[in-house]
């Protein structure tokens, strides 16, 4: 047992050494012919393993930018290796049929993009057209993409500690968008450049295909083993909101949620499972004063902190919100809970300048699953500051 242990553990470095020699830029074809024995028999679960090794010793544009070559490498044999497949009304199924949907488009778009190189300029507008189709289909995959990032990846990050790869993966996804909306620009241009749609559209086929190998030989084989079977059934119950694209989405008989198990002191808000404390921060912080009245007209919260704008104390906790406005504006308070509470109306909005700050105020009328009405929200908010803003400052710009 022990060797077998110090066998694997020796065959791990070796792979290590062999990828972080590739990252390096040395030799690659001496690299292999001294690895290319553990080369052959390099499993999914290893292939994290050290990609999330690379990621912590070394930038990460230049393990991205490595990647690629080292998956090629790898290509026979994760090929060779079998995993068993989940059951069809799995999550990681109807991903995999995403798949193959993105995988017909991708076929028709190659040919399409054969022929309008191949053509005279007389039909150039045509099949730049059809590309445009193409490309608003490609788009659907987005939803794809999403579930990845938001779902199915934070289920991985709690159960495989080794991780970081998912990283790189989501970065390709960008890779994906930004070449969407490059190649949308260049078909819309009255003269297509088609040295620059040559480049555009072999990034896009670069990114989009090489992913899904990465998906299905890599992050799902290890992703079926590590993750609970119960976060499987919640990521479809999740997917049902985000959507899917180019299958028939799954059945809610499909979508049983097994419950959750809240641990005490702990509240749970549907998306998300929270301390006392942690909701009091929450709303204490929010960029924004909020009164919460319910359906019997009667004042049951509004929030401190440093955005209130109106005062408030709590001595209105349990009084009708129409004893919290001066008499002249009564009746427009109560034509406002009126139209909520017959359903003509769900927002009422105005805007004041007070003390030199140009304030937002926004009610709007809560209603259960069904229409019913609960209540309203007053929130107001101190927005001089958004009113100036110009252009744009995107989060990498931050500092």
């Amino acid at each position: 047992m022990s060797e077998s242990i110090a066998d694997a553990k020796m065959h791990y470095m070796k792979m290590q050494a062999y990828c972080s020699g590739m990252v390096e830029g040395k030799n690659g074809k001496a690299l292999y012919e001294k690895y290319k024995d553990d080369i052959a028999v390099v499993t999914a679960t290893e292939i994290m393993q050290v990609l999330d090794y690379l990621l912590q010793h070394y930038p990460f544009d230049s393990v991205k930018n490595t990647v690629g070559k080292l998956i090629n490498i790898f290509f026979k044999s994760l090929k060779q290796q079998t995993w068993e497949k989940p059951s069809e009304d799995h999550f990681l199924s109807y991903l995999m049929l995403e798949n193959r949907g993105v995988e017909k488009i991708t076929r028709e778009m190659r040919g399409v993009v054969k022929t309008l190189f191949s053509q005279s300029e007389a039909k150039e507008n045509e099949l730049a057209a059809e590309l445009l189709r193409l490309i608003h289909d490609l788009k659907l995959y987005e939803l794809h993409y999403i579930k990845k990032e938001n779902i199915l990846f934070p289920f991985i990050e709690r159960t495989f500690s080794q991780h970081r790869c998912l990283q790189l993966m989501w970065s390709f996804h960008d890779d994906f968008r930004k070449s969407l909306k490059s190649l949308e620009e260049l078909l819309k241009h009255d003269s297509l450049q088609k040295d620059l749609l040559n480049k555009e559209f072999g990034r896009l086929f670069f990114v989009v295909l090489p992913i899904i190998f990465r998906e299905e030989q890599i992050v799902y084989p290890v992703a079926y083993r590590a993750v609970p079977e119960s976060a499987w059934k919640e990521m479809l119950v999740q997917a049902h909101e985000t959507g899917w694209c180019y299958i028939n989405p799954p059945r809610k008989s499909e979508m049983n949620n097994t419950g959750k198990n809240i641990a005490s002191g702990m509240t749970d808000l549907d998306t998300g499972v929270l301390k006392r404390e942690q909701i009091i921060q929450l709303f204490e912080n929010l960029p924004v004063d909020i009164t919460f009245v319910d359906e019997d007209d009667t004042v049951r919260y509004f929030s401190g902190g440093k955005h209130r704008i109106f005062p408030r104390s709590n001595a209105i906790i349990g009084r009708k919100v129409q004893n919290c406005h001066p008499p002249e504006s009564v009746h427009i308070v109560n034509q406002i809970v009126e139209a909520f509470k017959d359903g003509s109306k769900n927002e009422a909005n105005f805007w004041i300048n007070m003390k030199g700050k140009f304030i937002y105020i926004r009610y709007i009328a809560l209603r259960s699953s069904n229409g019913e009405y609960k209540g309203t929200i007053e929130v107001s908010q101190d927005v001089t500051d958004i009113r100036s803003l110009e252009g744009e400052k995107r989060l990498l710009n931050w500092g």
